[in-house]
């Protein structure tokens, strides 16, 4: 045995022991950071991967198999016009309403289509930054001068990011595998290619609804309706599917059918979402042509994303917890140090924001507890703009995704700018 080679695994084996033997258990906050990260987890599989990653795992499974590479390439690729590529990136990515993670198939499915990588990753930022619902509620709950200082913060961003990315990585611009399409969607009609694209994300839209605090005005209104338009989207994606790819009508009836049945039956709407869609990825799945295809590629998505996401939940509620709960870190620590508008507060909010996890809209009730404890203005920017861009979980993902080279540019890129849109705002703005 030669202990040149062996030094390696034995302090791995003797490092791994000593750390299970010193394990703190049943001290009050190891075991209550252990019971957040399980709680954060399935409150995210409650609320997120059946709702939100599922129709996104279809909708970039569509993009790559039912989206023209020449239209991607045209719009988005490394040869497109500067101005159109980032400004389809920004509206593309401005109009969903996701989150960091949510945003991750779509991200995948475009830079896997052969986008170029500034606009790839402008749309990547875009997608949780640029929220119009976020924004507005921003501007209603932390003030209407944070409000717009978020919304243009964020829209500035996705071009910055965008073109830092583009610069830095500019004699790589394509890298990966491109997928190859089949020659059916080249020759169908714009509509008949958007078409499944629109139902699939107004179904995405409609099935993340929330309830608005006040009873009152059309979100509201609008509210108690979220399921029907919710299915009246899932039915308009199967017509179109039973039109123009290849869906049999009898098996649209089939999954209609199990909707229906489920919804006199158990009258639960998330356990007739979930059937439902096990029933439409099985008659996916077994059409031949493009529809397995979409099958496939979703499933391809969902395996490679689906676990970083969960190892993240979990590690991110170990270390930080819940809203209104703390993990291994206190909370305390976090508002101090985020207090006043100096360089070390708006940075470390930039540097926490970029590894917590924020679902959709959660990050203006925690940022309105933090800002209550003392928090900055500027620190709040940071943190407005850093976090709902990126979390633990999407980093991880990204990872696989474009590797951690450019993953840690993206970061860097993603805090340092909205460090110094922190202190601009908070030394020179918000006095």
């Amino acid at each position: 045995m030669t202990w040149r080679r062996e030094w390696q695994p034995l302090l791995w084996i003797v490092g791994t022991f000593l750390a299970v033997f010193h394990l703190p258990v049943g001290g009050a906050r190891f075991d209550g950071a252990v019971h957040e990260a399980l709680q954060l987890v399935r409150w995210y599989a409650r609320e997120h991967v059946l709702l939100c990653l599922v129709p996104a795992f279809f909708i970039a499974g569509a993009i790559s198999v039912f989206v023209s590479q020449g239209a991607v390439m045209r719009y988005l690729g490394a040869g497109a016009r500067r101005v159109t590529a980032y400004a389809v990136a920004a509206v593309s990515g401005g109009i969903l309403a996701v989150c960091s993670c949510t945003v991750l198939p779509l991200f995948a499915g475009i830079h896997r289509m052969g986008a170029g990588l500034g606009p790839a990753t402008a749309f990547l930022y875009a997608g949780p930054a640029i929220n119009v619902l976020a924004i507005v509620l921003t501007a209603r709950v932390l003030g209407v001068e944070l409000g717009i200082a978020r919304a243009v913060g964020a829209v500035l961003f996705s071009v910055l990011i965008g073109l830092g990315m583009e610069l830095v990585f500019r004699g790589d611009q394509q890298e990966g595998p491109v997928a190859v399409l089949p020659d059916g969607p080249t020759a169908r009609h714009l509509g008949v290619t958007v078409a499944p694209l629109a139902a699939l994300v107004a179904l995405l839209i409609f099935a993340t609804w929330g309830s608005p605090a006040e009873a009152g005005g059309v979100w509201a209104a609008v509210a108690p309706l979220k399921w029907w338009l919710t299915g009246a989207a899932a039915l308009a994606l199967g017509v179109a599917l039973a039109l123009w790819y290849g869906l049999g009508w009898l098996r649209l009836a089939g999954i209609t059918a199990v909707a229906i049945a489920l919804t006199v039956v158990s009258g639960e709407p998330l356990l007739v979402f979930s059937l439902t869609a096990v029933a439409f990825a099985t008659a996916l799945a077994a059409t031949p042509g493009e529809l397995s295809e979409w099958f496939e590629a979703a499933w391809g998505f969902a395996k490679l994303i689906l676990p970083m996401l969960l190892i993240g939940e979990l590690v991110a509620g170990f270390l930080l917890g819940r809203p209104g709960h703390e993990g291994i870190i206190p909370a305390g620590w976090v508002a101090r140090a985020v207090g006043g508008n100096g360089l070390g507060a708006t940075l470390f909010a930039a540097v926490a924001g970029a590894f917590m996890y924020f679902a959709t809209l959660t990050e203006v009730p925690i940022l309105q507890g933090l800002m209550g404890a003392g928090m900055g203005s500027g620190p709040a920017l940071a943190l407005l703009l850093a976090g709902p861009a990126l979390s633990l979980p999407s980093i991880l993902v990204l990872r696989s995704v474009m590797g951690w080279k450019k993953t840690g540019v993206f970061i860097l890129l993603v805090v340092v700018m909205s460090t110094v849109a922190g202190l601009v705002y908070g030394n020179l703005i918000a006095r």
